[in-house]
């Protein structure tokens, strides 16, 4: 698994490495050295350069530029240095004369004569607006046509966040190319909008802390092989969904979750639903067992023993999709928040009656649970303002599910999996999938991976725990590489939660044969 540091941790893990023996100087040497190999480059190239060591960044990619025979210029905001970057410009000068340019930004009208443009303005501790003179070069930099290489991060955009401040701008790149490690900024939020393709380079720095990780296909290939003949349904779980009501189209949504369930490896799923209910699901899935429960008018009414009996022998529970809020549906999340033992999955409106309930229920559960918010839906449980989610959402992640006792996977353009010890960042996904369902799909193929993918998970790594928060960062990777393939065959405006899961098989063979995914 790749690292993900946060910008704090990469600071100190910078300044640790400085400590223990390789100098600032070196670092940047590397860091330039990197991003020249990184790229290819067509000329001519003009590096924009702020006042910090991002800027020294590009001073040793000048200087191996010009080395190359490539034509660069160097476009300067301002006519100050920090001290790694003044020994690397004034080296750059000195050892290839004319062969690279120096112009100062107010003396540029634009950069539309430039093949490449280099950001190397702000790096990963950049906060806030860009404003100024700044705020000019990133608006020159997008109006440029050029091809674009950030340097760390892009410009503008907060390392932490991936979220540009408000009324702010930041460049948008072709390639950003990290140094170090990542940081959480390269995919959450607004970055998949403003970076077309990411690359990491490893130039020494050990992290200090724990790292956040990035899960890759490569990461959960172990855990995907061809089934044994000698197996039968119950192997691979049983899984029950329970959720649904007359007003919320309750049968479709919950047809969409069996289906997802089905094609993700459950070896039964089971669902339970208003009664009112029963005859509209039955000629959307064949594959799975109906449990038509008691209700009024199309809304769920809690009668223990039907929940005692729907969820006697499943490994796993998704609770809340389409299945309303009242007091009725309040009492049957506290039974199985009491009383179920297995993996209980809330989502939906599970989620918003969860909202309203004594956080001690969860810290008590008797089973594990996993909670999958969007962002709204985590404003509620937290009762944190949109602004301050987003503006740290990984750790706001993990300080909650920490407190609460769940795994925590809340939904955005990438995907934070969290137990509060460790957290997945999950980078699969695209933007056909904010459509009606998408949440829906995703909880199906939940419920059945949590079936059968944590106590293999623990088998193949010779541990004695099943590991749920693994399984839940590879139900996400799932889904976001579904609906990766779904768009790819319709487009980002025609897609539907059904696209998603019809293109479910092609990413688990995959990850059976090893194909590239």
């Amino acid at each position: 698994m790749k690292d993900i540091l946060s910008v704090e941790t990469m600071r100190r893990s910078d300044a640790a490495t400085i400590s223990g023996g390789i100098s600032g100087k070196e670092l940047m040497y590397r860091a330039g050295k990197a991003i020249y190999e990184s790229v290819e480059w067509k000329a001519p190239v003009g590096i924009v350069c702020g006042v910090g060591n991002n800027a020294g960044d590009g001073y040793v990619l000048a200087d191996l530029l010009a080395k190359a025979g490539t034509e660069c210029t160097l476009i300067l905001l301002e006519d100050r240095f920090s001290e790694d970057g003044r020994y690397y410009y004034d080296r750059c000068l000195k050892e290839n004369g004319d062969a690279v340019s120096v112009r100062y930004f107010e003396d540029t009208d634009d950069l539309s004569g430039f093949a490449t443009v280099v950001d190397c303005i702000f790096g990963t501790g950049f906060r806030g607006e860009v404003k100024g003179k700044a705020r000019e070069a990133v608006e020159k930099i997008n109006n440029s046509g050029a091809y674009v290489v950030a340097v760390d991060i892009n410009s503008g955009l907060n390392g932490d966040s991936g979220m540009v401040g408000p009324g702010s701008i930041c460049v948008r790149s072709d390639v950003t190319v990290s140094i170090g490690s990542f940081k959480p900024g390269h995919f959450l939020n607004m970055a998949k909008d403003v970076m077309k393709q990411k690359i990491n380079c490893d130039i020494g720095i050990r992290p200090i802390q724990k790292p956040y990780y990035l899960i890759t296909a490569e990461d959960i290939k172990p855990y995907f092989t061809e089934r044994s003949n000698f197996s039968n349904k119950g192997t691979y779980g049983y899984t029950a969904i329970i959720g649904g009501s007359r007003k919320y189209s309750g049968a479709l949504r919950l047809a969409a979750m069996a289906n997802a369930a089905m094609r993700s490896g459950a070896g039964v799923v089971k669902i339970g639903l208003p009664n009112s209910l029963y005859h509209d699901l039955l000629p959307l899935i064949l594959e799975s067992t109906v449990s038509p429960l008691s209700d009024d008018d199309g809304e769920l009414v809690f009668v223990e023993e039907e929940i005692k009996s729907l969820i006697s022998n499943v490994k796993t529970v998704a609770f809340g999709m389409g299945i309303g809020i009242s007091p009725e549906i309040s009492k049957c999340l506290e039974y199985l928040l009491k009383e179920y033992t297995g993996t209980l999955i809330v989502d939906a409106d599970g989620l918003n009656v969860l909202s309203k309930l004594d956080r001690e229920l969860l810290r008590r559960a008797q089973g594990k649970v996993v909670l999958t918010p969007h962002i709204k839906e985590f404003e509620r449980l937290t009762g944190l303002s949109k602004e301050e989610i987003l503006s740290n959402p990984v750790k706001h992640a993990e300080d909650y599910a920490l407190d609460a006792g769940v795994v925590l996977l809340l939904k955005g353009p990438s995907t934070i999996v969290t137990d509060g010890v460790r957290t997945y960042i999950v980078d699969a996904g695209c933007a056909g999938m904010a459509t009606a369902g998408s949440g829906d799909v995703l909880s199906g193929i939940l419920s059945a991976v949590c079936s059968f993918m944590p106590e293999l998970i623990s088998s193949v790594n010779n541990k004695n725990i099943p590991d749920h928060t693994l399984a839940t960062a590879i139900a996400a990777f799932i889904n976001g590489k579904a609906g990766e393939f779904a768009q790819q065959k319709t487009n980002s405006i025609s897609m539907i939660a059904g696209d998603t899961v019809s293109c479910i098989p092609e990413v688990i063979s995959g990850l059976i044969y090893n194909s590239d995914i």
